[in-house]
Formats: C-alpha cells, sequence, structure tokens
C-alpha cells in the first residue's frame, strides 16, 4: 500500500510539473478536442457522432507504453545492443507521422487501424481511438520523469523487476494519467461549448497535427528541458518531501534494489573489524566505458577468482573521494604483484562527471593507474546497493564478499584485512610492509553538509527571496543563518551550476563549520576570496569543472565567514567541506 500510495503521489506531481508543458497541447487538441461532437459543414444534421473514448484511449496507450517502456525497455535495449537514445527516436518518428496523419486523412486511416473498431464513417472523420497516438506520447514521456520515476528505473537496471517495481510503476502512471485525462476532458468540454470551434472540426485537426509536428520538433532540440529551466519548477519542494523521507525510502528500496544476486550484502556490518560473509559478489554491469584496461576491454568479477579484489565506489570531484583515493591507490601499489586487483567503479553525482575525457583526467590527477569502470547509470552503485562516495567493497578469492566500509575512514582496519584475505588466497606469499599514508578524515564535531548551486539539487540557501532556475537579481540577507550561502549581484542558475550573468562579478557569501573548504567550478576566469575578513586572496579558473582549495587549516568547530567574487565566465557548482 505504501508503494501505491507513493507512486501516485509521485505521478500526480510528476502529471503537474513543468517538464510535461510541452505535452499538453497534444492531449487537449488530439485527446480532448477530437473527441467533442462537431456540427456536420450543412449546419442542419445536427451534432456529428464522435468516439467519446478518444480521451480515455489516448491516455490509456500514454500508460500502456510509459509502463512497458520504463519497466522492460532498458533491458530489451541491452540484450539487443542498442542505445537507450533508440526509443526516444522511435517515439519521435511515430509522433510526426501521427501529425502528418492528422493533416492527411488517409495516412491517419492506415495509423489507427490496428487501434480501432472497423466501422462506417461519416463523412467528417472523428472516430479514431487515439490509441496509437497515447502509445507514442508514452515513449516520449519517459524522460519527464521525476524522482520516483528515477527509483523505478534504477530498479529497473539491476535486470530482476519484482512485484514491488509493477506495483510502484502503475501507481506512478496512473498518477501521471489523472491530470493529464482532466485537461483532455477540458478541451473536449471547451469544444463543445463554444460554436466558433464545433463548426471547424477540419481546422481542429489541422491545429492538432501542427501541435504534433511541434512536440516532434520540440523534443529533438531538448526544448522540454528548456522549459524546466525558464519555468520555475513549482513542484520541486513537494517531491523532495515525497522521496527524502525515512519511509518513502525504504519503499523506494523494495521496488527491485534488493536482489536474489545482492540480498546477503545485509550480512555486512559496515566497517566492520573482522571478515565477515556477504554473499557471492554482485556482478559489475552496465558500464559505458572502461579505462585503464587492454583496449578498454571490460573486466568480469568471474574471471577473478583466485585474487582478491577491492571494488572502490568513487567520484572525481567528490572531496570524500580525494581524501580516501590516496590511501586506494597506495593499496594498489604495494599489493598488485601480490595478488590484490583494485577496480574503481565511477559512479557520478554531477553531469559533468559522466564524461570519460573529465574522469580519464581527474584520475590521472590522483595517479590512478588500476582499471576503472564508468557507472554513468548507476547501474553497478544499484546492484550493490550503495549510499555513499566513497565506498569498499572487499573481495576473496572465492568471489565472496568480506568486508563493506562506507564513506572515509577506517583504512587501517581494510588494510589489515586485505592483507589477511592475500595471505589466505597466497599461503606463504610475503607481504610488503603496510602502507603509510596519513588519515586526512575530519575529525567529529559539527560540519557543514555539502552545499550544491544548481537549481536540481540547491542545499543549504540562505539568502532573501526564492532560488530558482534562470537570471534572477540577488541580495545579501542581514541576518544569514549559519551553514548556509547567499548570492550578491546577477547571477544565472543552471541545474548544474551558478554563474555571474550581465558581465559582471557575482559575490557569495558563506557561513561555515569545517576545517577544509573547496569549491568545484569551471570555465575561463577567476575567483578572489577573503577568510573572515582577512586578506584577498586570488584563484585562477581553467578548464572542466575540478576542485579548488579555497580555505585551508582554519578551526572545524568554529564558526566562519567566506566571501567569494566570481568573474564572468566561471561555473560554480558547489562547496565541499573537510
Amino acid at each position: 500500500m505504501e508503494l501505491v500510495i507513493i507512486g501516485l503521489l509521485g505521478g500526480l506531481i510528476t502529471g503537474i510539473s513543468p517538464c510535461i508543458l510541452p505535452v499538453l497541447p497534444v492531449i487537449f487538441l488530439t485527446g480532448g478536442a477530437q473527441s467533442a461532437r462537431f456540427e456536420s459543414a450543412a449546419g442542419d444534421q445536427g451534432l456529428v457522432p464522435a468516439s467519446r473514448w478518444r480521451p480515455y484511449l489516448v491516455i490509456a496507450g500514454l500508460v500502456t507504453s510509459f509502463t512497458f517502456v520504463t519497466l522492460v525497455g532498458s533491458l530489451v535495449l541491452g540484450a539487443l545492443g542498442l542505445s537507450q537514445d533508440v526509443l526516444r527516436w522511435a517515439g519521435i518518428g511515430v509522433l510526426v507521422l501521427i501529425g502528418v496523419g492528422l493533416l492527411v486523412p488517409r495516412v491517419e486511416r492506415l495509423l489507427e487501424k490496428p487501434f480501432q473498431r472497423l466501422a462506417r464513417r461519416s463523412e467528417v472523420k472523428n472516430s479514431g481511438s487515439g490509441y496509437g497516438v497515447g502509445l507514442a506520447l508514452g515513449t516520449v514521456f519517459v524522460p519527464c520523469a521525476g524522482p520516483v520515476l528515477a527509483a523505478i528505473i534504477v530498479a529497473g537496471s539491476t535486470g530482476r523487476i519484482d512485484v514491488g517495481t509493477v506495483v510502484l510503476t502503475l501507481s506512478f502512471a496512473v498518477g501521471v494519467a489523472i491530470p493529464l485525462l482532466f485537461f483532455a476532458l477540458a478541451g473536449r468540454g471547451l469544444v463543445e461549448r463554444i460554436r466558433a470551434f464545433r463548426t471547424h472540426e477540419r481546422g481542429l485537426r489541422i491545429a492538432a497535427g501542427v501541435a504534433m509536428l511541434a512536440l516532434a520538433v520540440g523534443l529533438v532540440f531538448d526544448v522540454p528541458q528548456l522549459l524546466q529551466r525558464l519555468v520555475p519548477d513549482y513542484t520541486a519542494g513537494v517531491q523532495r518531501q515525497l522521496t527524502d523521507s525515512p519511509d518513502a525510502r525504504r519503499a523506494l528500496d523494495l521496488g527491485g534494489l534488493v536482489t536474489d544476486e545482492n540480498k546477503d550484502l545485509d550480512k555486512c556490518t559496515n566497517g566492520a573489524s573482522e571478515l565477515e560473509s556477504c554473499g557471492t559478489a554482485p556482478s559489475i554491469r552496465g558500464i559505458q566505458t572502461w579505462l585503464n584496461t587492454p583496449d578498454g576491454a571490460p573486466i568480469d568479477l568471474e574471471d577473478l577468482r583466485g585474487e582478491v579484489v577491492l571494488v572502490d565506489f568513487w567520484a572525481y570531484s567528490c572531496i570524500n573521494c580525494q581524501r580516501s583515493i590516496p590511501h586506494v591507490v597506495a593499496w594498489d601499489a604495494a599489493y598488485r604483484s601480490a595478488g590484490l586487483r583494485v577496480i574503481g567503479v565511477h559512479s557520478p553525482e554531477y553531469a559533468f562527471e559522466k564524461d570519460a575525457g573529465n574522469v580519464a583526467a581527474g584520475a590521472a590527477d590522483f595517479g590512478i593507474t588500476y582499471p576503472v569502470a564508468l557507472d554513468n547509470d548507476l547501474s553497478t552503485w544499484t546492484n550493490y546497493r550503495n549510499r555513499y562516495w566513497p565506498a569498499h567493497y572487499l573481495i576473496d578469492a572465492d568471489g565472496v564478499v568480506r568486508h563493506i566500509a562506507f564513506g572515509e575512514g577506517n583504512y587501517a582496519a581494510t588494510e589489515k584485512l586485505v592483507r589477511e584475505l592475500l595471505a589466505d588466497a597466497h599461503p606463504g606469499q610475503a607481504l610488503p610492509d603496510a602502507t603509510e599514508v596519513a588519515d586526512d578524515t575530519p575529525g567529529a564535531g559539527p560540519r557543514t553538509r555539502e552545499t550544491f548551486l544548481g537549481s536540481a539539487k540547491d542545499v543549504n540557501f540562505g539568502g532573501e527571496g526564492a532560488y530558482r532556475a534562470g537570471d534572477g537579481t540577488f541580495a545579501l540577507a542581514e541576518d544569514q543563518p549559519a551553514d548556509s550561502f547567499a548570492l550578491d549581484g546577477m547571477w544565472r542558475i543552471e541545474t548544474q551550476f551558478a554563474t555571474p550573468s550581465a558581465g559582471g562579478d557575482g559575490g557569495i557569501r558563506l557561513r561555515f563549520h569545517a576545517g577544509e573548504v573547496r569549491m568545484v567550478l569551471a570555465g575561463e576566469g577567476e575567483v578572489r576570496v577573503r577568510l573572515d575578513g582577512g586578506r584577498e586572496r586570488t584563484i585562477a579558473v581553467s578548464g572542466t569543472p575540478r576542485s579548488y582549495a579555497v580555505a585551508l587549516g582554519t578551526d572545524a568547530t568554529a564558526a566562519h565567514v567566506l566571501d567569494v567574487r566570481v568573474s564572468p565566465g566561471v561555473e560554480v557548482y558547489s562547496f565541499t567541506f573537510g
């Protein structure tokens, strides 16, 4: 029941969000207006019979294809070795055909034939079922999903679709359908109440065809995403409230996250000091690109039986990973010849972290020479039921997970267990001395949480007014809360970052508790930083997004203020704290 409620609410929220705006004219005209009763051309024969079921069938077609594509579309395309974009382009192609069909009735008859009863038609065609229209809309509507559908897609990526996944998907689809059906019925009612519409059925059909073709063109050029940036997302707060509660997270995890392949991972205790037995290691799946392997060849854990394997989940701009990676690099250098195989699974937090070139540059900066798998769709992340950057999964020579460590720290215990497994796998083998890498894990105490400036997941904004995508003028708050940031001047807020607009510098005031502050920046220009009113320091920024140190060695238990001036051309993604 909990999954049904979450799915319905998530669908309802998505159905009224800005991302569905490009679909509404098509729903209004093809689902609603075309089911209205129109007067004959002569005007003396009453109302021409219409298919009153058309709005329901358009929405039913949308729900059908939406559900099918979401649940098994990725699996089918993966099995066929096809790109995930195939479904989107196929849907756009069908929309073009339907649009042409609305303009040319003979083409429409061919398209609608499989989905309607064969019956005698009146002179004015208005009885097409609309199911084919809905099927096409469902394939292109999938990208317009919110966080609940994201959980469904992640569950489907495990390759195991259980009852919970199906229930969540169907309830989500029904939730989306309710506001769309209301809009379609409103369109029908409007047409039937206005005589000018009732006598121009052909004109409405042409308008519907034009709207359908416009939607197809808009999808080619990602107009829905543009609208999402231009129109304030009035549903974002509600979506976060729906999915951030502990009950919702637990329920969504049941939507396919736990599988036969990974269910035994629960037997491991985070950061245990002794070896445990937590089931056969889940497979590494859904990898887009491999780095540091011969000719980019993939790695199968089955081929590594007899060796000890450390799977390290990381992201190159994550400050927690940046402090952890030196330990992993040192273990690889010390124990590779003794039988340790390290695999880095790069699971991106930002869109720019999906770029293979950016990841390769980041890996080179950290001195990573072991294989790195680009898990851009978080398929392996999900298969391991992971939730943290970084995370270490230690696998013995028999392929069994023996240790899991989430987050920073616990390095000495992890290395001790690595040595134990190597000794078990290769008895009598001499091991090198333990590595000596300083543990820079921040100590306990209050520390400001990671702060994002993109509209997709803005965190800790403490300035005046609302924080939303688009251009805006900001001013520093008189009483800015602790552990927050505020903007000053004219800024453009994008999905992933914020950048000064109108050609002038932009200001940021950050109030924080931490011993170290870093900014993830990109573009060309500079930032000037002043800590606690002290001397101003200038930092040059150039290239793709990466982490820049802006404050070091501060008292982590005290409150601090960092004033930042950002030049035009610099993109600010986040603040991270140590």
